[in-house]
């Protein structure tokens, strides 16, 4: 079964550079993106770990940790730190998780049953499919899972986009229109009626078809 929008986030034990961590209990009363890699010292992810880095202090703003996974042993993320900092400037500043076992990668439907107990010998393109980010909201529940190809960096300006969409939903019970940025105006989501709308935004909004109401964001 794979997992989806709104399922529980599978919860585990396992080593990172910064120690044994539970990870439903790392993440807290919080936010936390969890994304992987399908091997150390792999090019496009080695750009894509010291982004993060470069955001960190923005996924702190939203109250967001950031989490990163690879199939390979602890001991190669710390090695892999240094090159990271000299290509992007960065060193991450978050946990690299240590799957070697495959664990998690399987755990989280990235790598199938069958795929083995070690990540000895494995080429990167035999984990290939290790490459999602998954975003996870404060009551354990995925609200985002996106999978990118190998030789495509992924967008975390988009991921980070993603996020302050969904804290509007959690927060106001607002959607967020096409291209949407932080800021901008929104759409009050279907299941609040008119009467409670009302309630909340007594300046009205505007409604070019009935079931679409917008109306200014609450927060710049």
């Amino acid at each position: 079964m794979t997992l989806r929008i709104n399922d529980t986030a599978p919860d585990f034990t396992a080593e990172t550079t910064e120690g044994t961590i539970h990870f439903h209990d790392w993440i807290g009363d919080g936010w936390a993106i969890l994304f992987s890699h399908p091997k150390d010292f792999t090019p496009v992810c080695t750009t894509e770990l010291g982004y993060m880095a470069s955001l960190g202090d923005e996924f702190d703003k939203r109250n967001c940790k950031i989490i990163g996974i690879s199939v390979d042993p602890v001991e190669n993320h710390n090695k892999w730190k240094a090159d990271i900092e000299t290509v992007t400037g960065h060193s991450p500043n978050y946990p690299m998780i240590g799957d070697p076992t495959l664990a998690v990668a399987k755990l989280y439907e990235m790598l199938p049953a069958d795929a083995g107990e070690t990540s000895e010998g494995r080429t990167p393109m035999d984990n290939a499919t290790v490459r999602t980010v998954f975003l996870i909201g404060p009551d354990k529940k995925i609200k985002l899972s996106l999978t990118y190809p190998m030789s495509t960096g992924r967008n975390f300006d988009e991921v980070l986009r993603v996020l302050d969409s969904c804290q509007l939903t959690a927060q106001h019970q607002l959607a967020t229109p096409v291209n949407w940025k932080k800021g901008e105006d929104c759409i009050i989501v279907p299941a609040v009626s008119n009467e409670e709308a009302e309630k909340r935004y007594p300046q009205g909004w505007k409604s070019p078809v009935p079931y679409v109401r917008i109306v200014p964001s609450p927060v710049g």
